[in-house]
């Protein structure tokens, strides 16, 4: 038996629920048993609670006829995926941790009387096995994956502010050992094949065209013994290699989370239970914390920002009526850090050939030495062979002139910030390339009917704002002039999704949203500094709040220029609340850009070494913390808050959950807190205005709460439903 074809072919299938059923059986004349999960109606197979019956038909009946089976392989019917996890829609339905604990508990005994069957239970996997997949997995006796890339097998539910529900806390540690487990189950990792393969999460790993060969070889085999290691136990097995485990584990968790995200303490208290109790007692402190967690608000904000990225997924942009062109080719105008960014997304994550224009070969060099760099990087971890990074760096050509660019259906502009030059990139690519190319132009300030208003075709120019590092940050905004046309529009979100991008479709206005929601935000750290409060202090203050880095390290990464560059725009479009502090202008004088000068607030040697103490000569102050780190943070997020519920009112963002994804994403807003727009929901409309208020009073007029929020207040409503 070599594949699902073969096997249904070869044997009588026999259905146990009606033919709706997610899970049927079949029997092989050599005694084994074949257990297909497929979801009706679905792309991917999910675990349901609804399925409880179907699965308890199917293992009721392998019990039964336990004396004639020799062993059992589980696998999908699915082309691409085992099962992806467990359907994290039914957890709303939970009104209590009760109710939440009871599906975890009905998910691990499910699985418990599928390891309990006496013969050999063998998953055979290809394609996502995660989650509630690959706890199914781990309660069978063996696994055997496919070396396939779509392979990925893992237990993500930390990132939704949960733990794995279903006995993953405690089977895994039992397998792979305490320190690889905890690595996998806190970070919500996903392994590729041949890494689960090395760390014993999977027995065996091969080609996909044998993978039900090998699994029924294996499943007629009797059942395995495992055998732990001299290092298992020293690290996990005994009370003082575990402890000191926990006590490192504990540590650099809560150095990372600073205490928001209560899913990592639940993991390292339930899966150390476990060890020290025993599984049947881990697993129902397992279910307990489950039940805790998805009542949690962090868990709620976290599943919010995942439904709202999975129907975004579906979405064009500008509605389901306009399809977008087909892109085979682009070109990139600029090989600085945005050009070879945006180049590497296309060629590696899009798969689409790209040319990068530049005006010297020395940028073209820089382009390819920036693509170069991040795939060996890849081939180095073993994530793509050497073959695999020739093949993408053939994807990537390069030039000082326009050829070629005939074969471009997006040409995307990433050069210096300068009206007269993106005017004059938009005059040469409509001279080079076809009437029907697209001119996407990745402007950070400048508006996009500015930049259009030279154009002859001005329908196929559009905003495409990337961030930086591109390779890292999920977020492009998608800006178009009133005179872009929905097909374009429509073009740049498929192809930013494509590149492995989240796209958010906003408003041409200065700022576009993330940088206007950014500066005030930034300005107002920049006011405490000047207000004699301590560097380390003010991004300490905000890291504790939930930002992945402090405001001022945000600034230097950024560039004390580029801050410097904005800030007049969005102060002559907005009005005074944008004005900035007189601190660009004397940083500048004094050769401080930030990292890429090797100092600005902090100093750096290829890493950041601490605050330069001489800034706060330089700017005359006598620092000393004067305020709390929770009265700094407030102070600076109310800024950002107030902002983007003027966005929202002025549609600059189309909703509330554009406008989070868009500030999570783009500025790495607290995810635990769902984006400003949950936040402030969290919070209520009328205690936003309130503290806003009380920072009118003490600071000025700038925190003078919008009209937006006013009328919420007034009218008791929330951004969402």
């Amino acid at each position: 038996m070599t594949d699902v074809t073969m096997t249904e072919q070869k044997n009588t299938e026999h259905t146990v629920e009606p033919a709706q059923s997610a899970f049927s059986l079949s029997y092989g004349e050599n005694g084994l048993a074949w257990l297909k999960i497929d979801v009706p109606g679905e792309k991917m197979n999910t675990l349901q609670a609804a399925f409880a019956t179907q699965v308890g038909s199917v293992l009721d009946e392998l019990e039964a006829k336990k004396a004639d089976i020799k062993g059992l392989v589980v696998y999908s019917g699915k082309p691409d995926n085992f099962v992806a996890g467990a359907d994290i829609r039914m957890l709303a339905a939970c009104t209590t941790a009760k109710e939440a604990e009871q599906l975890a508990t009905q998910g691990q005994q499910m699985f418990q009387r599928l390891e309990a069957l006496p013969f050999h239970v063998v998953a055979a996997i290809h394609g996502p096995c995660l989650g509630g997949g690959l706890e199914l997995a781990l309660a069978c006796h063996s696994r055997v994956c496919t070396d396939s890339d779509a392979t990925k097998l893992g237990l993500p539910e930390v990132q939704l502010g949960l733990l794995p529900g279903s006995g993953g806390t405690q089977r895994l540690p039992r397998l792979i050992g305490v320190a690889n487990s905890l690595d996998m189950i806190l970070t919500g990792k996903q392994l590729r094949a041949k890494k689960a393969k090395k760390l014993g999460v999977v027995d065996e790993c091969v080609p996909e065209s044998i993978l039900l060969k090998v699994a029924e070889t294996l499943a007629l085999k009797g059942k395995p013994v495992r055998k732990h290691s001299f290092q298992d136990w020293a690290m996990g097995g005994n009370p003082v290699g575990r402890g000191l485990v926990f006590d490192q584990a504990r540590k650099k968790t809560r150095e990372k989370t600073r205490g928001n995200y209560p899913a990592a303490e639940a993991i390292l208290d339930v899966i150390k239970y476990g060890l020290q109790h025993g599984i049947v007692k881990g697993q129902k402190e397992e279910a307990r914390r489950f039940g805790e967690l998805v009542m949690t608000s962090e868990s709620a904000s976290l599943r919010g920002i995942f439904f709202a990225t999975t129907a975004m997924k579906k979405e064009t942009g500008v509605g389901d009526d306009v399809k977008p062109a087909e892109v085979k080719r682009v070109a990139v105008l600029g090989g600085g850090l945005m050009g070879g960014g945006i180049s590497h997304v296309t060629a590696s994550k899009a798969g689409l050939p790209v040319k990068v224009k530049d005006i010297a070969n020395d940028g073209i060099l820089n382009a390819m030495a920036y693509n170069f760099k991040l795939l060996d990087k890849k081939r180095k971890r073993k994530i793509i062979s050497k073959a695999e990074l020739q093949k993408q760096m053939l994807m990537i050509s390069g030039g000082v002139d326009y050829q070629g660019f005939d074969k471009a259906d997006v040409v995307i502009e990433a050069v210096f910030e300068d009206l007269s030059l993106k005017h004059q990139m938009v005059q040469e690519v409509e001279a080079h390339a076809r009437p029907d190319t697209i001119f996407a132009t990745n402007t950070s300030s400048l508006p996009i009917n500015q930049i259009a208003s030279v154009a002859e075709r001005p329908e196929l120019v559009v905003g495409l704002h990337y961030f930086s590092p591109v390779e890292k940050m999920p977020l492009v905004e998608v800006i178009p002039h009133a005179g872009t046309s929905p097909q374009t529009v429509a073009t740049v979100v498929k192809l930013a999704k494509k590149q492995g991008k989240t796209p958010i479709v906003v408003a041409d206005t200065a700022g576009f949203y993330v940088n206007r929601i950014l500066a005030p935000y930034m300005n107002e750290a920049a006011l405490a500094l000047l207000g004699g409060e301590p560097v380390e202090h003010i991004d300490n203050a905000l890291l504790d709040f939930g930002f992945p880095v402090g405001p001022i390290t945000l600034l230097d990464e950024v560039g004390v220029d580029v801050g410097a560059k904005i800030s007049p725009i969005l102060e002559k479009e907005l009005g005074d609340r944008f004005k900035s502090p007189d601190v660009f202008d004397i940083l500048l004088k004094d050769g401080r850009k930030g990292r890429k000068t090797g100092k600005g607030f902090y100093l750096y040697n290829g890493k950041k070494k601490g605050v330069d103490k001489s800034v706060y000569k330089l700017l005359k102050l006598n620092p000393a913390r004067k305020a709390s780190g929770h009265d700094i943070a407030i102070r600076c997020a109310l800024m950002m808050l107030n902002e983007a519920a003027r966005c929202l009112d002025e549609g600059v963002v189309h909703s509330a959950r554009d406008g989070d994804i868009g500030a999570i994403f783009g500025i790495g807003f607290p995810p635990f807190l769902g984006g400003p727009f949950r936040y402030m929901d969290q919070l209520g409309a009328k205690r936003v205005v309130e503290l806003l208020n009380e920072h009118v009073n003490k600071y000025g007029d700038r925190f003078r709460p919008c009209e937006r929020l006013l009328q919420m207040a007034q009218d008791e409503q929330r951004f969402y439903d």
